[in-house]
């Protein structure tokens, strides 16, 4: 991971709110981003994420808590007196300019020495490899390369963080693949932090050292992404990032190391509870990762958690194959299985016994909807995305 962890954070918030009259943008959102870090925020539309971000980089006024940058609170510091900059969904490049009289911009603004601009441009122009464009205007450009000449004018004068407001939703997926790539290649050149604001999950795993995955303006978890994919804090979390079976259960008996669940169809189990205390008669979820769930004919002997299923579809997906499944309650699972362990048994209509490690599952609570369904989506007037 990039950063140091013993160091002080680059962005510190604080039991931060934001609030337009009634509506609740963000509520009592706390993180520290450290220093050369590449941190998401990651969430639907309307889950406050891009509100988050104007408030870091100054275009909104924190409502109440405390937001400091390189240690400082900076409520009422106005946005051009902030080391932060932005990098928007519409580059706002000058069109009239070329690419280096773009990237110049700002040092120009900071009236550095002639020489001193041509350095750190040149520079800077190398680092997004758009040295042999500088003479070009972003007309001539593609949408990749106009990206880049947006990254290295942010980056160009130092700033503590740079900022990124969904930079990618304009490019088509083959192209916002490769800039995901040339995003992390770029931050881990400069050493500068990155704060990524996005709703896409492939985007967020790929490039991140750390997540915050936020819903109806409050954070519902921070962790790298294999924490996040692995031991998801909430339901929400597991069903936003990637696919995940989530299994209604009751709580028979438990405490905090353990839980001993009854599975639709009248099947018990042993699970670990991660730390959650559960007790009997506590209404739960269990969470398991396709990948870990596997297929058998027959009903497999303990300690595993097995349900019996009726397979209702079957589709190749190259190297996986994802069988769709029924459980005894009706509940829709997924398996992925490799397509070379593919057997004849694996067609639709089949009884089968679908099985995974208890150590595979995380026990969590039912899902919530914090504040109602209206909640989540932010006025027209002030978008809090």
């Amino acid at each position: 991971m990039s950063g140091t962890n013993g160091a002080a954070p680059v962005i510190a918030v604080e039991n931060v709110s934001k609030r337009y009259g009634e509506f609740v943008a963000v509520e009592g959102a706390s993180f520290a981003i450290r220093r050369g870090e590449f941190f998401s925020l990651l969430g639907p539309s309307g889950c406050g994420k891009t509100t988050m971000l104007r408030m870091i980089a100054g275009f909104e006024a924190v409502t109440s808590g405390r937001l400091l940058l390189d240690g400082a609170d900076v409520a009422g510091v106005p946005p051009y007196r902030r080391q932060v900059n932005t990098v928007f969904q519409n580059y706002a490049l000058f069109p009239h300019l070329t690419v280096f009289e773009n990237v110049a911009f700002g040092p120009r603004i900071a009236r550095l020495e002639r020489s001193e601009i041509a350095r750190r441009v040149a520079a800077m122009l190398d680092v997004v490899r758009l040295g042999e464009l500088a003479e070009r205007r972003p007309s001539q450009l593609s949408g990749g390369q106009r990206q880049r000449v947006a990254l290295a004018r942010a980056l160009v004068n130092g700033p503590s963080a740079l900022l990124l407001d969904e930079p990618l939703s304009a490019l088509d997926l083959e192209l916002r693949r490769q800039m995901q790539i040339e995003l992390k290649r770029i931050q881990r050149e400069v050493g500068i932090t990155f704060v990524f604001v996005t709703h896409d999950q492939e985007e967020a795993l790929t490039m991140s050292d750390r997540i915050a995955v936020m819903r109806g303006g409050r954070l519902e978890q921070v962790g790298t992404p294999e924490e996040i994919y692995d031991s998801p804090a909430s339901a929400f979390v597991a069903r936003f990032i990637g696919i995940a079976n989530l299994v209604p259960v009751c709580v028979s008996a438990g405490d905090a190391s353990a839980a001993t669940v009854r599975l639709p169809g009248g099947h018990a189990a042993t699970v670990p509870a991660c730390g959650r205390p559960f007790a009997a008669g506590d209404a739960a979820v269990l969470m398991v990762r396709p990948e870990r769930v596997r297929l058998e004919a027959a009903e497999p002997a303990s300690p595993v958690v097995a349900l019996p299923v009726t397979v209702a579809d079957v589709i190749f997906q190259g190297p996986v194959v994802r069988a769709v499944l029924r459980g005894p309650g009706g509940d829709e699972l997924v398996a992925h299985l490799e397509s070379a362990r593919r057997t004849g048994v694996l067609v639709r209509g089949a009884a089968m016994w679908a099985s995974w490690d208890p150590a595979a599952t995380r026990l969590l609570p039912p899902d919530a909807d914090p504040g109602g369904a209206a909640a989540a989506e932010a006025p027209a007037a002030v978008g809090a995305g």
